[in-house]
């Protein structure tokens, strides 16, 4: 005999409330283990594949493991160190940035900018507040990543936890599997289902777009000559993550850039907003929908608004496990419309809910 529903609510809830406690303690020790288990989710296919064309599992994570070494050095050395130089170095430009806009306006609209008036006081101060911003995100970011503890978990714990995971994916799974409540273990493994789905789907998918996009970016600003390419790519690539954002902060980036480098030469300003207008033609007529879909379930809004409430709440482990927490919700939010259509609060007690 089942349960109690007001039971089986009560043990629910006290399952969630610990996941967040744990959360909100545990946060920043979780975070190797959170990333390690997200590789692996995101490996097991490619392992599963690997094992079809007849590896071992252990030979399959294998050369998952050598490929994406590979893959880091790479980057490591070719790609990391002209990042973060033109980062330190656009972010030393900015103040140049706003004195060159200061001279443009003096010099088209003298009697707006004489020198007490408020909107010069208001470009110093956003000039200088930009740099200081910005090189202090930079320094934070390159002082966090070089500190013992930090590597430590990046260049060791991760990999180390995204490898064990990887090779006893199936076995885990099948463990959890076991431990379901034999009750509702077919309706548990249709959500769980379509969670992985609609996660994998999203995720999968948009960190497949958003790489594209990043390197043609990347690939097409430094090909126009543009300063900082690199950087600007890397920026709007990543921010496509959120529908619309990465192309319209990127694009205003690479175009505001490209003002004061290629200034009188029209042809190349309205080259690197081509660029961007390509990027958003493609993204929206090929990539995402043959790589996302639209039937993946995460609406941009839910999804900004998990990304924003578990990331104020829980910081950086907040914003790791948002997606996933999200793609869980609006499942089982699904579900439960659906089984109040099914109800008698909705159908009414004299119709059924096939009528």
């Amino acid at each position: 005999m089942a349960l109690p529903v007001k039971t089986q609510l009560r043990y629910w809830g006290i399952a969630a409330a610990v996941f967040l406690l744990l959360l909100w303690f545990l946060g920043d020790v979780l975070v190797p283990f959170v990333i390690g288990g997200a590789i692996a989710y995101f490996m097991d296919p490619v392992a599963d594949r690997l094992e079809s064309w007849g590896l071992s599992r252990g030979a399959a994570t294998g050369v998952i493991t050598v490929g994406a070494i590979a893959i880091l050095v790479i980057i490591g050395l070719a790609v990391l160190p002209a990042l973060i130089r033109q980062a330190v170095d656009l972010a030393n430009l900015l103040p140049q940035l706003f004195k060159d806009l200061q001279g443009f306006l003096v010099e088209k609209f003298p009697q707006v900018l004489d020198d007490d008036s408020q909107l010069r006081q208001t470009l110093n101060q956003v000039g200088e507040a930009a740099q200081s911003r910005a090189l202090e995100l930079v320094d934070t970011a390159l002082s966090s990543a070089l500190t013992v503890i930090n590597i430590v978990v990046l260049m060791v714990i991760t990999p180390v936890v995204a490898v064990y995971l990887l090779l006893d994916w199936d076995n885990m799974v099948a463990r959890i599997d076991e431990m379901l409540p034999r009750d509702h273990v077919d309706t548990i493994r249709k959500l769980a289902s379509d969670i992985d789905r609609t996660m994998a789907g999203f995720v999968r998918g948009m960190v497949s777009v958003c790489s594209i996009l990043g390197v043609y970016y990347a690939i097409a600003l430094m090909v126009v000559g543009l300063d900082f390419g690199l950087v600007v790519g890397f920026i709007a690539g990543a921010l496509t993550f959120i529908p619309y954002l990465g192309a319209l902060i990127g694009g205003a980036l690479a175009v505001g850039l490209a003002l004061f480098q290629f200034w009188g030469e029209w042809w190349m300003i309205v080259i690197v907003a081509v660029i961007f207008q390509v990027g958003q033609f493609v993204e929206g007529n090929f990539l995402t929908p043959n790589l996302v879909g639209s039937s993946v379930g995460l609406h941009p809004v839910w999804l900004l608004l998990a990304l924003s409430v578990f990331g104020a709440i829980f910081g950086f482990i907040g914003l790791l496990v948002a997606v996933p927490v999200a793609a869980a919700i609006g499942v089982l939010v699904r579900f439960g419309i659906d089984q109040y259509k099914q109800s008698k609060l909705y159908t009414g007690l004299g119709t059924s809910a096939d009528d």
